[in-house]
């Protein structure tokens, strides 16, 4: 994105005024940095967006974002948006913590286990959701329309 400085001064002068700005400064709707990042990187891997992705993230890793952090995005993403659009991303990730000097892969952070993660994602759903949640899903299981793949993988699969 730094050619277009070069390139496109005049549009870059209006972009960053509107994105590092406008936006981030409209009362009554600010986030904290580390808040925005994670929005504005999520949004990147929905849009498919594999270069703006690298530019936002080597800014937000200097400054809001840890590594943990973005990685964590990363994985939550897979469980939206599949493997297959989330891949290039991986890479774009992995190449920019390594020009930051940042050690792969990092420490584990898991927090359930293979045996227990299913339970522990229906805890997650229900302190999220509420109560009537753990009811609904044992409905749904039992007349086969609803797949625990959900809670296993949204809720506690990586993490």
């Amino acid at each position: 994105m730094n050619i277009l400085y070069e390139t496109d001064p005049e549009f870059m002068e209006r972009f960053d005024a509107f994105a590092k700005q406008e936006v981030v400064e409209e009362p009554g709707q600010e986030l904290d940095d580390t808040t925005r990042y994670m929005a504005v990187l999520a949004a990147l891997l929905g849009c498919q967006s594999v270069e703006m992705y690298k530019f936002v993230l080597a800014d937000a890793l200097g400054s809001a974002i840890t590594p943990v952090m973005a990685k964590e995005i990363l994985y939550q993403a897979v469980d939206y948006l599949g493997m297959g659009r989330v891949y290039p991303f991986f890479a774009a990730t992995n190449e920019i913590m390594m020009d930051k000097g940042i050690k792969l892969p990092l420490e584990g952070q898991a927090t359930t286990t293979a045996e227990n993660r299913r339970e522990k994602g229906t805890a997650a759903q229900v302190e999220i959701f509420g109560t009537e949640m753990e009811n609904l899903c044992l409905i749904l299981l039992k007349a086969e329309i609803y797949s625990d793949y959900r809670v296993c993988f949204c809720f506690f699969r990586f993490v």
